[in-house]
């Protein structure tokens, strides 16, 4: 029987499905419109953001991918350092999860009780989630996170790309800008959520950043005009 994924795998997945999105939706914006600053021909730029769309793809799954599998095998290492500790000083490792519960605000008794408890149970989950803060059974796959990104990165990047193909010649532009500005705000608004952030301040981020990425990305295309 496949084993169900746990909800912080779930959520590092999701993780990387909205900042791929977001990778999308302002790398091929800032392309596109960057392009229609020294073009009006809608063919050329449809061929530039279809080719910023395919690199964006490739480059996003392989970084999502080759990023998770480092913090895989960072976490794999302390795995290996937390068994020798164990297997050395085991008293220095039981003495350092009761003070981190001390630390908590739990009272000596408990803590103590509570650890002997819980490294009777499993020593090893149990030192390694407070010394190092994650659980050794929940390991983010690389291969979901490097999906996630290849199927989000492209998503992301059809709304600037229909948006500057199909919209007149005189509100292009401008349309992609608004489109796009609402696209960012609600991936910002995701990303805020899952990492526990400030909403506001994530919206803005994310909004300002797109936005001035266009406006650079225009003028400089503006100058080749």
């Amino acid at each position: 029987m496949k084993k169900k994924m746990t909800l912080a795998q779930r959520v590092n997945i999701l993780r990387a499905s909205v900042m791929g999105a977001n990778d999308g939706i302002l790398s091929v914006a800032g392309i596109v419109v960057g392009v229609a600053g020294a073009t009006t021909n809608s063919f050329s730029i449809l061929i530039s953001g279809l080719a910023g769309m395919l690199a964006g793809t490739i480059s996003m799954a392989m970084g999502e991918y080759v990023s998770v599998n480092t913090q895989k095998d960072a976490q794999k290492m302390a795995i290996t350092h937390q068994k020798a500790a164990l297997a050395q000083n085991y008293d220095d490792e039981v003495a350092m999860v009761k003070q981190k519960y001390v630390n908590q605000g739990i009272s000596e008794p408990l803590a103590a009780q509570a650890t002997k408890e819980m490294m009777a149970d499993d020593a090893l989950t149990t030192t390694i989630r407070e010394r190092y803060g994650f659980n050794p059974k929940e390991f983010i796959s690389p291969y979901a996170a490097g999906i996630a990104s290849m199927i989000s990165f492209p998503t992301g990047s059809i709304l600037p790309l229909v948006s500057i193909t199909f919209f007149p010649a005189k509100i292009k532009v401008l349309a992609t800008v608004i489109a796009v500005a609402i696209a960012l705000a609600i991936t910002g608004y995701t990303a805020a959520i899952l990492g526990n952030a400030d909403r506001r301040h994530g919206i803005f981020r994310n909004v300002v950043s797109g936005l001035l990425t266009m406006v650079v990305t225009y003028f400089i295309g503006h100058l080749f005009a």
